[in-house]
């Protein structure tokens, strides 16, 4: 008696093979989709983190916290305040100072880590006449905490632009350091310039079409880009 060998025809493979395609191309995105949120939330984290070291900086520093780039820049100060003292520690060593959806090469969409900026976030430099001053200052020296008002709605920090006229920032003394800060209505997430003075420094699309900020009440939050204006910056 003939033995019957039972198996998968060709066309049932062929048929297998395209359902766990047509299942990878619904899983992958919404993966894709989770891991950006994670990196998202550990972005959030690491603000909340600064903003702690900040508040702990202005405790001992007669509530004045740093502003603009150049030296004594806010990631220096905060050394002490987040474990390690700035004479031993090289800030590079520092993980919250990195949002983990930071392109690997500053300006790319490839499929993150290991990026080489060492300082993934922007600092607010900015000063403002008065409430209908729609273009205001530079400043780069500490500024008390007091001389804001509502400071649940201003801006203290945000995520920092990748793009091929932003500066990648290796080491501490890298001139570019300087353009770490935010003070011109043209460095807003809204902005088109691409430019290294007046380009763009604050991410347009780095988390869900918009970018992780620290306000001065220290708490760290989501704004879309639509939502961000140039008030949530003012000083007066």
């Amino acid at each position: 008696m003939t033995q019957i060998q039972k198996g998968f025809t060709l066309i049932e493979l062929l048929v297998v093979i395209a359902i766990i395609a047509l299942l990878l191309s619904i899983l992958l995105p919404a993966l894709r989709s989770a891991k950006d949120y994670a990196r998202t939330v550990v972005c959030r984290s690491n603000m909340k983190q600064i903003g702690l070291a900040a508040h702990l900086y202005a405790e001992n520093y007669d509530d004045y916290i740093p502003r603009g780039g150049g030296t004594g820049t806010w990631f220096q100060c905060f050394l002490p305040f987040v474990g390690s003292e700035r004479d031993e520690v090289d800030y590079r060593n520092v993980k919250i100072y990195r949002c983990p959806n930071f392109p690997p090469n500053g300006y790319g969409l490839d499929d993150i880590p290991n990026s080489e900026q060492t300082v993934c976030y922007v600092v607010s430099s900015w000063t403002f006449e008065n409430n209908e001053d729609m273009t205001g200052e530079e400043v780069t020296e500490p500024t008390k905490l007091s001389t804001f008002p509502n400071r649940v709605l201003k801006v203290y920090m945000a995520d920092n632009e990748a793009g091929d006229w932003r500066p990648i920032i290796r080491q501490e003394d890298d001139p570019e350091i300087m353009l770490l800060d935010v003070w011109h209505p043209s460095h807003l997430p809204e902005s088109d310039q691409e430019q290294i003075t007046y380009g763009r420094r604050v991410a347009r699309d780095r988390h869900r079409k918009g970018a992780n900020y620290l306000f001065l009440d220290w708490h760290a939050e989501y704004s879309s880009t639509e939502d961000m204006n140039i008030n949530f910056w003012r000083d007066k």
